[in-house]
């Protein structure tokens, strides 16, 4: 029987498209060893069979495969439903990360329009006078979630008939501090003295309040950059945070369906 010849590495490393430098890394960590090394010279030499497992290595190389996985998988080889089963696990871990790398592109897209749009926020100190409402206080999971509050208000508000007076409405944010959820809001709009409601809504009159406001134009995206700067005029003009915040929606969704044309407030009682 003819003897296989064996292949140098530099001639194996051309056959295979892996470098001779990663040729002697994966037989460090185990993935693809030498068939035989010269005791005398190091020289390494492959065997012909081992072209078709270098292929293997290089193509989960490629697709993401670490060099410990690697070296776990190779052997599956002769197991295709195994390699076929580890394979869709690291399709699913790609298609879960490229979905991750979507959302922080679109994050990364707004902050550059956030930094390339100059901030106009007029920020003024000013007292709200006294308004009688008709609220609905709940908890939601998420500021996103704000619009189920609405949504549940306008419903309610519809089906007991509460009249509208006209004017803003607005949303307060009862937490005492920032929350990333769970978050303790009470939606409103404006009605009549003396207006006749039922759980879970509540006729009251929002206080008279000096407040610290800044209002701005356009998206909702805007309210953190927005909050920011309030927070920095409270702080440096000295007043002192003496209630909940609140945001008045001036012209909101329900007015427009052009988000560059809401028009909010979002205010800050002040001592």
């Amino acid at each position: 029987m003819t003897e296989t010849r064996l292949l140098r590495i530099g001639e194996f490393s051309t056959l295979t498209r892996l470098s001779v430098r990663m040729l002697r890394y994966y037989d460090a960590h185990g993935v693809l060893s030498p068939a035989r090394i010269d005791a005398a010279t190091g020289h390494r030499f492959y065997d012909a069979h081992q072209v078709v497992d270098a292929r293997l290595v290089r193509q989960l190389r490629d697709v993401g495969f670490s060099v410990p996985a690697i070296a776990a998988l190779l052997p599956l080889r002769e197991d295709p439903q195994a390699l076929g089963r580890a394979l869709a696990v690291q399709r699913d871990q790609l298609t879960a990360d490229a979905e991750a790398a979507r959302r922080r592109v679109a994050e990364i897209d707004q902050l550059i329009a956030h930094v390339r749009r100059t901030l106009m926020t007029d920020i003024t100190v000013t007292t709200h006078p006294a308004q009688h409402v008709v609220s609905l206080r709940r908890r939601i999971d998420t500021y996103p979630d704000e619009r189920r509050a609405w949504e549940q208000l306008m419903a309610c508000v519809q089906e007991q008939g509460v009249p509208y007076t006209g004017g803003p409405c607005g949303a307060i944010f009862h937490d005492e501090e920032y929350r990333e959820a769970d978050i303790d809001i009470e939606v409103w709009q404006p009605a009549p003295r003396g207006a006749r409601v039922a759980a879970p809504l509540t006729a009251r009159e929002l206080p008279a309040q000096r407040v610290a406001v800044a209002a701005f134009h356009g998206d909702y995206s805007q309210f953190e950059a927005q909050n920011a700067a309030l927070a920095q005029y409270i702080a440096e003009s000295g007043l002192q945070v003496s209630g909940p915040m609140y945001n008045r929606y001036l012209v909101s969704p329900a007015d427009t369906q052009s988000p560059e044309d809401y028009v909010t407030e979002i205010c800050v009682p002040v001592a």
